[in-house]
């Protein structure tokens, strides 16, 4: 039933548009290490794994779509160049692969978007602007820059080209895993676990693809929940989890995938958020970013849930400002006391 759901979607995004879109990236796109966390696993009394696509060169899996849907851009598109939207790492990917491709890009991201990756975007050389108190102000403003056709948008997440080339994530997966029960996947956009879960379905239907939000920034899942789609709350909770901020447009395809293919999305408070970055740089050495955690901060509010399962948790950025991870540690450290009982 699902091959056949999968067949039934071939303008969408097929099996073999992603394992091309693996073909086409290998110069720019790193196929990164699935590794085994000792910490978490006895945690859980589970194999736990972390797919560490914060090794990638821009720190974030987003240059995996990013690079697909730039070397399938025409001559010209690409000599019009580029406009984009970003929470951060989005346009840090473009950004980086406007110069490796050899053609212009504007990046447009929100005020507050955090230094890291505002300085991450700005070292490559493109035309920043922030621009608008949160993500969908700075999408509408990039919108709008290529509206006339004067510029090629690129959507980071809306896109075949984004979806495939994200997808290439679950090839991985189960070439490194065969045997894996359950991927955890950050939403925001729901471009990765579009890609991932149909990756992930075609080869191995029984593996549970799950999606994980901040309580802060629910709208895949309260999407899901609708059975539409659900406009961005009009004044966006802060969150620690930026990446996964803002909506979905009308008519997404990934809403579609997500709907067919993605067994469930799950909420994760941000106290926990905060914690998963403080476990991961104190247990495996790894500095990683509020989105990038969130399957962590799962398994830490239902650790009894996956005992005797192997799971596999997308480790998607590490683009963290110094500050917020020095103030993160301060904070755990401090309360560590208080709260471990709550998690172990």
């Amino acid at each position: 039933m699902l091959v056949n759901g999968i067949l039934a979607m071939n303008l969408i995004v097929t099996l073999q548009e992603i394992r091309k879109a693996q073909k086409n990236t290998t110069t720019y796109v790193k196929q990164t290490p699935l590794c085994r966390s000792d910490f978490l696993s006895e945690l859980c009394h589970a194999e736990v794994y972390l797919k560490l696509d914060n090794l990638q060169p821009t720190h974030s899996f987003k240059v995996r779509g990013v690079m697909n849907k730039l070397v399938n851009l025409t001559n010209s598109e690409k000599s019009k160049g580029v406009v984009t939207a970003s929470a951060g790492n989005h346009g840090q990917a473009v950004a980086f692969g406007a110069k490796e491709l050899g053609f212009s890009a504007t990046v447009v991201v929100p005020t507050n978007t955090p230094r890291v990756k505002v300085d991450g975007i700005k070292r490559f050389g493109v035309n920043l602007i922030l621009f608008g108190e949160n993500y969908p102000e700075a999408e509408a403003k990039a919108k709008q820059l290529a509206k006339g056709g004067e510029h090629t948008y690129i959507s980071p997440y809306n896109d075949k080209y984004i979806v495939a080339g994200h997808g290439t994530v679950g090839l991985e997966i189960l070439k490194q895993q065969p045997n894996v029960d359950i991927v955890a996947v950050p939403v925001g956009g729901g471009g990765l676990i579009s890609g991932i879960s149909i990756a992930v379905k075609s080869l191995k239907p029984q593996t549970q693809v799950v999606g994980v939000q901040s309580q802060a920034v629910p709208i895949m899942y309260e999407s899901l929940r609708a059975n539409r789609i659900v406009p961005p709350h009009r004044h966006e909770a802060i969150t620690v989890a930026e990446g996964l901020s803002g909506g979905i447009e009308e008519g997404s395809i990934t809403f579609q995938i997500a709907q067919k293919f993605v067994d469930k999305v799950v909420l994760v408070e941000e106290e926990t958020i905060r914690r998963a970055v403080y476990i991961l740089c104190r247990e495996e050495g790894l500095v990683v970013e509020g989105s990038g955690v969130v399957g962590i901060a799962m398994l830490l509010e239902n650790k009894d849930d996956f005992a005797g399962k192997s799971v596999a948790l997308v480790v998607t950025g590490g683009n963290i400002d110094e500050s917020l991870l020095k103030t993160i540690i301060s904070e755990q450290e401090k309360g560590f006391s208080l709260v471990c009982n709550r998690f172990f």
